[in-house]
Parts: structure tokens; sequence; C-alpha cells
């Protein structure tokens, strides 16, 4: 879901630009000792996971796993995913350094999007009810990055418009095999380590 150097016009680059380092000033504050340890898996995480990608056009297809990382640490998955994109940029030439900004913004505040709806919900004491957030958190992470791409690339030129459409479309069973696996995740965590989610405590039955 990376967009190449050189696809966007200036304008969106510096608009991208002056996002992220808000986005990461947040994160930064929000990135605690205890969760910086997460924060570095899941970046990796991320940066495996987006290496096996298909060229498309001025961007590409691959998985991500940003709705994880967001469901986890909230505002700090723009600092863990930042670190992932500028790695892969630097050793890789995947995406690009001018377009580190616009990249940014396109997978972690999705990320965050992604947080702040279904927080609750994956800190459920149903364990039920955490899945399927967890599948519909994976799963929406990935349509609001492929929505976000598509308009950068539309602000970017008109002569963009039909890469976007292509970007949109090529990204649903993108969706569908993220929500599973951010599903699987989901499962995973609750069973031994919970707190990652701030599990609620399940309501007390009635003798």
């Amino acid at each position: 879901m990376h967009i190449v150097d050189g696809a966007l016009s200036n304008a969106v680059v510096l608009g991208g630009g002056v996002l992220a380092v808000g986005g990461l000033a947040l994160g930064l504050r929000s990135l605690t000792l205890e969760k910086i340890p997460v924060a570095g898996v899941l970046s990796a995480t991320f940066f495996v996971a987006a290496l096996v990608h298909v060229p498309l056009g001025p961007s590409s297809v691959h998985l991500i796993m940003n709705g994880l990382a967001g469901l986890v640490l909230g505002w700090a998955a723009f600092p863990a995913l930042f670190v992932g994109l500028l790695l892969q940029a630097v050793f890789f030439g995947f995406g690009g350094l001018t377009v580190l900004g616009v990249n940014t913004v396109n997978i972690a505040l999705p990320a965050v999007l992604v947080w702040l709806l279904c927080r609750r919900g994956v800190a459920s004491a149903d364990t039920r009810v955490a899945v399927l957030t967890g599948f519909v958190g994976g799963a929406l992470a990935i349509v609001l990055t492929a929505v976000q791409v598509a308009l950068v690339l539309w602000l970017s030129g008109d002569e963009f418009l039909p890469a976007a459409k292509l970007v949109v479309l090529a990204h649903v069973p993108v969706a569908v095999i993220e929500g599973l696996v951010c599903a699987a995740a989901v499962t995973l965590i609750h069973r031994v380590k919970p707190e990652l989610f701030g599990t609620l405590a399940a309501p007390a039955r009635a003798a």
C-alpha cells in the first residue's frame, strides 16, 4: 500500500508530512516504557508482512497488519509504523523518502481510527465479542488505508483516478485476510496476555 516517490503532487506530499509530524508527536507522547517492546514487535511484524508485495501502478498490494497495531498501541502506532516504513525505504527502496510522511499517515491514521472505534470491543471479557471486533478492526484498517491511498492519488491529478479505483478494489480480498489474521491474533492475546487490551472484567452474575 506504499506510494512511490514522484507519484504525488508537492502539495499532497507537504500536507502528508505535516500530518505525519503531528501524529508522531501524539504517538511518542503515548509511547510508555511498557509499550516499547510491543511496539517493536508490531513494527517488525509490519516490516516483514509488507515486504511481500505485488506492485500495482504507483502503489502496491500486500499485508499491513496496521489494524492489529492500532488495537494494541493506539496513538503509539504512529511511531511504530513510521519506523517500519523508514527502514523499508532506506534498505529496500520500498515506498520512498519524499513520500514517507504520506505513507505514514495512510497506514498509521487508519490504525488509530480503528483503535478509537474498536478498543472497547477487543477489551471485552466476552472472547467472541473481542474476536469479532478484531476481525472488523483488521479489515476496516485496510479499507480505510486503501481509501486514503486512492484519495491522495486523486488529489495529485485526475490521471491517477483509474489507479485509485484499482487500489481500492484490489484490497477488498486483502481486507478479508487481514481481518481473519487480526481475529486470530486477538484470540491468542486474550489467552496469553489480555492486559494488552486492558480487558474488561466479566460482569458479576447474580446469586
